[in-house]
């Protein structure tokens, strides 16, 4: 009997390491995992089969060596391909495929110990395809653009890790002081963003075929990688965007309502994204293309996208973009110059004295495209604020308020309107020719009184007049409010011993 038993058990041992070697020299699909992933991008969601992509010549699977996909561990080793310049022409087509094929397998780059050698073939592959991409030996058929775009969304389209950081300094935290976050897989994905700028850039590709594989999810995904810490990645993403927009005609509503929403969901939800400054400078360059007149769709992303990105903190990191922006619209259609004054006017900053001094950049710049018609409707508003500007205590804020007379267009404007314009900042003048404690600032002051002076010396007196009168008037109100507070100490502290109410009239 233990004979028998034994000898059962050696036959369902022999029985199942037969079954791991045959299992162990299966070739599975090399391109499954990704083929699964990339058909997501392209909008396809067929199942996939062995028989879609072929398998790369000279490679050799062992399920000893990993592969990252999709977070999960592929089984999967393969050695270098044939040069391009090692085949005959015809076969070219083929090994390029195979060679895209091939760089669509995924490495985990945050432990540089691993699969060295797979990780350099891959990168000395991928410098093969940009060469050749670059030499304009390609047919881009449907086939290739497919296996292409595949590729770029395996390697590119990824979730973003944050930099970790403490909750508690969030609020003070300064991007323009912080190191960047710099990507490890970066010098692999460099090489796959210039693969993919020269396959954008390519006279060869169709944008009529291509727009069937660069579709809205592929254009989405590129856009959410604008949140990327790192501002290499950041660079190169603005370029190709830039170039997709330039190619597919299609695609152009798209993108502008995509960017769109990034700005809503900035400005009213998260006040956090590292890529509004790069976004900033394509729509710059796409809002410098408007036809004229402008749509309304354009007038309407100017009130409520471009104009409320002046309230987030952060302005300092993409304020520059974000006035060429502003000035761009208002110097193609200067009516916009009474909206973009009274927004601006809207989200002036109170308590942050560095943002006060943008928003006075912003607002010299759209006042040298606002013409007479346009400044008359806003002046009165315009001139309140900018004189608290002229009484602030911050000597910068109160000194680039001062530069405004500096310009000619401005200064021309106020000329025309000074018996408007006098009568509210003369206060402030006055009031800065007496008591400021910054001799810059006290200097530019008497020279901005000295030019209405000069201007219109019966305006000024009048002016002066007034503000004597105002100023008489609270001197009086003031001495009153202390009579009334030492009569009320006085009865109060002959009523001291008593519990006695105490009524002033």
């Amino acid at each position: 009997m233990i004979k028998q038993f034994l000898s059962k058990v050696s036959r369902k041992q022999s029985k199942s390491s037969k079954n791991q070697e045959s299992s162990g020299t299966q070739n599975p699909n090399f391109t499954s995992s990704s083929s699964k992933r990339s058909d997501l991008a392209s909008g396809n969601s067929r199942k996939l089969v062995n028989s879609d992509i072929s398998v790369p010549l000279n490679s050799r699977f062992n399920p000893n060596e990993p592969n990252f996909r999709n977070g999960g561990a592929v089984s999967v080793s393969y050695e270098s391909l044939p040069s391009f310049r090692d085949v005959p022409s015809s076969e070219k087509q083929s090994l390029f495929i195979k060679k895209v094929i091939m760089c669509s397998v995924i490495f985990d780059f945050n432990d540089p110990t691993k699969n060295l050698k797979e990780k350099e073939i891959k990168r000395q592959t991928l410098l093969e395809l940009v060469d050749f991409v670059a030499s304009s030996n390609v047919k881009f058929t449907e086939s290739v653009m497919q296996e292409f775009v595949k590729m770029v969304s395996a390697n590119l389209f990824r979730e973003l890790t944050p930099q970790p950081r403490d909750c508690k300094i969030l609020d003070s935290y300064d991007l323009e002081e912080e190191e960047p976050s710099m990507d490890p897989s970066w010098p692999h994905l460099q090489i796959v963003y210039e693969l993919l700028l020269r396959f954008i850039a390519s006279p060869d590709v169709d944008a009529k075929t291509a727009k069937k594989f660069i579709d809205h999810y592929f254009v989405l995904n590129l856009l959410d990688l604008f949140d990327s810490e790192d501002p290499r990645e950041r660079e190169y993403l603005k370029t190709i965007l830039h170039r997709v927009y330039g190619k597919f005609m299609v695609h152009r509503p798209f993108i502008r309502k995509s960017m769109n929403n990034i700005f809503y969901r900035f400005v009213l939800e998260t006040e956090k994204h590292n890529g509004i400054a790069e976004l900033l400078e394509i729509l710059g360059s796409i809002i410098n293309g408007f036809a004229l007149p402008l749509k309304e769709e354009h007038k309407l992303f100017l009130s409520r996208a471009l104009i409320p990105l002046h309230k987030p903190k952060c302005l300092a990191m993409y304020h520059q973009q974000l006035s060429y922006c502003i000035t761009q619209f208002v110097e193609k259609d200067c009516k916009l110059a009474d909206m973009v004054i009274r927004g601006l006017l809207k989200y002036w900053p109170v308590t942050n004295s560095s943002k006060e001094i943008m928003f006075l950049g912003v607002l010299e710049e759209v006042l040298e495209a606002t013409q007479q018609p346009e400044f008359h409707r806003c002046m009165v508003p315009l001139f309140k604020q900018i004189a608290r500007c002229l009484n602030s205590l911050h000597f910068q804020v109160a000194e680039r308020a001062l530069f405004f007379w500096n310009n000619d267009h401005i200064e021309s404007l106020i000329r025309q309107n000074r018996k408007v314009i006098l009568p509210i900042i003369f206060p402030a003048l006055e009031s800065n020719g007496r008591h400021h404690w910054n001799q810059a600032v006290h200097s530019l002051t008497l020279n901005v009184r000295k030019i209405f002076f000069d201007l219109d010396a019966e305006l000024f007196n009048e002016c002066l007049l007034n503000f004597q009168e105002e100023e008489a008037k609270e001197e009086k109100i003031k001495a009153r409010r202390e009579s009334t507070w030492k009569r009320l100490e006085e009865i109060a502290a002959d009523k001291a011993s008593s519990n006695e109410a105490v009524l002033v009239n």
